[in-house]
């Protein structure tokens, strides 16, 4: 492997965008060069908080330059592919925030741009790789719970009223809870209980035209039952259960936890501690540069098979309750990008 340090450069300047600028600092394979928004103004202040030294005023001046490997996308759903695709499309890797695209024809054109380039895109679901999973993955593979036939797991939380301009309530950026935070449950729930889905039932409440709250449940071709939900707009326990036939593990944050408690049938109980390296993102920033320097354009574990699946999971949850977006009428296979 390379000793090159893989240069970064972000795109956008929102809450997000600050968590991956911080973590950075703690991955000695990445180094932050640069920074991209549309204003000067935003570029300037976003550089200077993390003395970033190259600072963009526009996505289309950053893609042209050639002082980053990498783009880290963190602008809010809705300009994922344009953006994404406007990197790849000069040379860049890309690091794409969840969900990576509003739609599966999205991801598959952004996927399929990946391809045409020779570069590599993941969607960044930090939370596949952090210390949490990776032994909760391990346990259930060890048999220690015995057969998975059920998880549970609930990301809710809820906005303030001075929030309420927020992006997330905006149908037109691919607002609502689905996307926003019911793409980790879905995620969840095919690390432990696999792809094999038999049927799918959901239910969505709705304000301005996004849902504010989903609820999911999963049946699998072997009995099991996964129940999800997510919200914006009402706060739940962002708890998570994986339940097997010899006990279940208890998650307090069940999509990346940093401790797990394992209860089993023989009355046995145990917590393992599965601290973050620093907010939870360093891991797949690690993750992304050793792939960048191994050359791979595909992540062995992020796969894009993954990402696709459950896009498409997304696509027919959204069918059948009712939750819509203007992306949807766009014809991808005759779209023209300019």
């Amino acid at each position: 492997m390379s000793s090159k340090k893989i240069r970064f450069g972000i795109v956008g300047t929102g809450t997000i965008a600050h968590r991956f600028a911080q973590a950075i600092c703690n991955v000695p394979e990445a180094e932050l060069v640069a920074v991209a928004s549309r204003t000067k103004e935003n570029a300037e202040k976003f550089g200077d908080e993390f003395n970033i030294p190259v600072r963009f005023d526009s996505y289309e001046k950053m893609a042209q330059s050639d002082v980053i490997d990498v783009a880290y996308i963190a602008v809010p759903h809705s300009g994922h592919i344009d953006c994404s695709c406007l990197m790849m499309n000069n040379g860049k890797h890309v690091l794409c925030e969840k969900p990576m695209a509003v739609n599966l024809a999205e991801a598959q054109e952004m996927f399929d741009c990946a391809k045409q380039n020779n570069v590599l895109l993941m969607e960044a679901m930090w939370a596949r790789l952090v210390p949490g999973t990776l032994e909760m993955l391990e346990i259930v593979r060890s048999g220690v719970l015995g057969d998975i036939l059920g998880v549970e797991g609930k990301f809710c939380y809820t906005m303030d009223e001075d929030e309420m301009d927020h992006h997330v309530f905006n149908p037109e950026n691919g607002g609502g809870s689905l996307l926003d935070v019911g793409v980790y449950g879905l995620n969840f729930a095919s690390w432990y209980l696999g792809k094999d889905v038999e049927e799918v039932n959901a239910q969505s409440a709705f304000y301005n035209d996004v849902d504010s709250h989903t609820c999911v449940l999963l049946k699998y071709k072997n009995g099991a039952i996964a129940d999800l939900s997510s919200a914006i707009l009402l706060r739940k326990p962002n708890e998570g259960y994986v339940y097997g036939t010899k006990g279940y593990a208890y998650l307090q944050r069940f999509y990346a936890p940093q401790n797990i408690e394992l209860r089993l049938n023989d009355g046995t109980s145990r917590s393992i501690p599965v601290p973050y390296a620093g907010n939870g993102f360093e891991e797949q920033i690690k993750h992304f540069s050793e792939c960048v320097s191994q050359g791979l354009t595909q992540s062995p574990v992020v796969t894009p098979e993954q990402t696709l699946y459950i896009t498409r999971q997304m696509d027919e949850i959204r069918k059948m309750t009712g939750i819509v977006y203007p992306q949807d009428k766009i014809n991808r296979k005759t779209f023209k990008r300019r």
